[in-house]
């Protein structure tokens, strides 16, 4: 099975779009906490959790530490939930040879966030394993999104709508990481490329809102994720209080669908 294969398995299965960022914060934990942390977090969320994206810079932040607990993490998610590596790389080709190789092979992760700004032959080397997932940065949640990504090119068209029109035809194993924050943009990605599926990043503690996702995106199993990392991992005191967030975040995507 290819990745949005097994995405809309699982997230059909659960009738979930929650995936769970595995973000851990330096100034929480020392590096010989993450992993037992993230294992606890992985436990009580796994009912909820469609997929999870570990954040590669919150352990290479560490260092060689940082890799292992980064390991032994990804040991400690069940091999039928897919997971997503956060590492959005994006370079020269022989250079976006070697991070294919690492993200895919090396650390088996099952989809990757890539960005497309150095064009098409900087992607392809992911695009090469098809049965992974990859998906391209086109409207990011952060503040400073505007600055480049709604630029106007000479037909009035904005950037991050033609980054979207143009690599829905890069492959069959493409998607789009498009920000909560921006629901009217989020809508727009969606009626350029109905079809493609969005990873949607923003919704929690950057302020995106179930409703707001949902009413732009629509409610498609496998093709709509929705990450949610702080809100989640850091709800409360215990695994716990992180399973309660993550159910919540599930019950707030559903009711949003159901019109409640």
């Amino acid at each position: 099975m290819t990745f949005f294969e097994r995405l809309e398995k699982r997230s059909g299965a659960l009738d979930s779009l929650v995936c769970v960022g595995l973000d851990p914060d330096f100034r929480r934990h020392r590096v010989e906490e993450v992993a037992p942390f993230l294992r606890d977090i992985i436990a009580a969320t796994l009912p909820y959790a469609a997929c999870y994206k570990p954040n590669v810079a919150f352990f290479e932040q560490w260092g060689v530490p940082g890799l292992r607990a980064l390991e032994m993490t990804l040991e400690a998610i069940p091999g039928e939930v897919p997971v997503i590596g956060d590492a959005k790389r994006g370079d020269i080709g022989s250079t976006a040879e070697a991070y294919a190789r690492a993200l895919f092979e090396a650390w088996g992760f099952d989809a990757v966030t890539v960005n497309p700004y150095l064009g098409r032959d900087s992607v392809e080397p992911f695009l090469a394993y098809g049965d992974r997932g990859v998906y391209l940065l086109c409207r990011t949640s952060n503040p400073g999104a505007r600055d480049f990504q709604s630029l106007q090119l000479a037909d009035g068209t904005p950037l991050f709508e033609y980054v979207a029109a143009t690599v829905a035809g890069w492959g069959a194993n493409t998607g789009l990481v498009v920000g909560a924050t921006a629901p009217a943009e989020l809508a727009r990605v969606r009626e350029l490329v109905p079809g493609l599926p969005l990873l949607i990043p923003g919704v929690g503690s950057q302020g995106g809102t179930p409703e707001d996702v949902i009413r732009a995106a629509g409610y498609r199993h496998g093709h709509v994720l929705v990450n949610a990392s702080r809100s989640i991992l850091y709800a409360g005191s215990s695994p716990g209080a992180a399973a309660d967030a993550a159910c919540a975040l599930r019950d707030a995507l559903r009711a949003a669908r159901d019109g409640r």
